[in-house]
């Protein structure tokens, strides 16, 4: 069932296993109480900030219409909600299941367990560039057997510097792994 969130973005969702998941990155700017999240912040203010923030690739709002937002862990982790009533950020125990349910030989709880190479295929867009939204080329290995639709929105590195877009997809956990993960 689709679902929106407090600016009016529509968001669809496809049933993996057991679990619902949101089939596009969140576009927010707004937390779900109604305040608003930071943007626009310099290199420098991304890297030291202890609030939430979002940024959008390169500031090209072309990205933010294809990819969504790139938010930060305080945001992400922020008791306001970031994500629509009713949905939440996965933990690393949801997002195991998810790729268990891809590859049942899978576990990506215990660092030294098989990690997957097939479910991150079955999570990918097969779309490639010059295809907008679309993997760098030869995007080995997709899919979309899941029905996900996993775009490459790149991320923001803790120094401000935007990185992979078309090459990369980031998901955040609200699992905490550590002072700045």
């Amino acid at each position: 069932f689709p679902s929106h969130d407090i600016d009016g973005n529509l968001y669809n969702t496809v049933q993996i296993g057991n679990q619902c998941w949101m089939q596009s990155n969140l576009k927010v700017t707004r937390y779900r109480n109604g305040d608003i999240i930071p943007t626009g912040l310099s290199d420098a203010q991304w890297g030291s900030t202890t609030s939430g923030a979002y940024a959008i690739y390169n500031n090209d709002p072309v990205n933010d219409v294809l990819y969504g937002k790139l938010y930060n862990w305080y945001a992400v982790t922020d008791s306001r909600g970031l994500c629509p009533t009713g949905w939440h950020v996965p933990s690393d125990g949801e997002w195991n299941v998810l790729v268990k349910y891809l590859d049942p030989n899978a576990d990506t709880v215990c660092v030294s367990c098989w990690q997957s190479l097939i479910a991150g295929g079955a999570l990918k867009s097969t779309a490639t560039l010059p295809t907008l939204g679309g993997w760098n080329t030869p995007n080995t290995g997709a899919t979309n057997s899941s029905g996900f639709t996993g775009l490459p929105g790149g991320y923001r590195f803790s120094g401000g510097g935007f990185y992979y877009l078309g090459g990369l997809g980031s998901w955040w956990s609200s699992s905490d792994a550590g002072s700045g993960n």
